[in-house]
């Protein structure tokens, strides 16, 4: 499993706390027509926002993972070296002139993650994209 689907599920993408349980089919002689298949269920919004303000509001640390790929991934109790951020980084298809500047690639990185968890369904503000 690579480092971002592990941001991923931190963060609730992909839980499916309410998919229906399946019923064992009852014993019977006559021909029973098979059940038909189910909806599509829509992605929902993960609501990114209030699940990482409400971690940062209970960390004893000031970390704002608004501007910060370090910060960020603090708060999801992530290992957030340079190895890792580079790890991460290299999963996503950071450029390479970005690879050996941390700063640049930090810049890349959290605006990356943060388009990425967008795109999988969180709620992130288009400030922040």
């Amino acid at each position: 499993m690579g480092l971002f689907n592990t941001i991923l599920e931190k963060l609730g993408f992909g839980k499916k706390d309410d998919a229906p349980a399946a019923a064992a089919p009852a014993p019977t002689s006559a021909p029973v027509a098979a059940p038909a298949a189910p909806a599509p269920v829509a992605i929902s919004e993960v609501d990114v926002v209030s699940k990482l303000e409400a971690l940062a509001a209970a960390n004893t640390q000031k970390l704002n993972w608004k501007v910060s790929i370090v910060n960020l991934m603090k708060l999801l109790g992530l290992d957030s070296s340079l190895d890792a951020r580079k790890t991460l980084a290299t999963e996503l298809g950071c450029p390479q002139d970005k690879m050996g500047d941390s700063a640049k690639m930090n810049m890349w990185l959290h605006k990356t993650v943060l388009q990425k968890l967008a795109e999988n369904g969180g709620n992130i503000p288009k400030e922040l994209l």
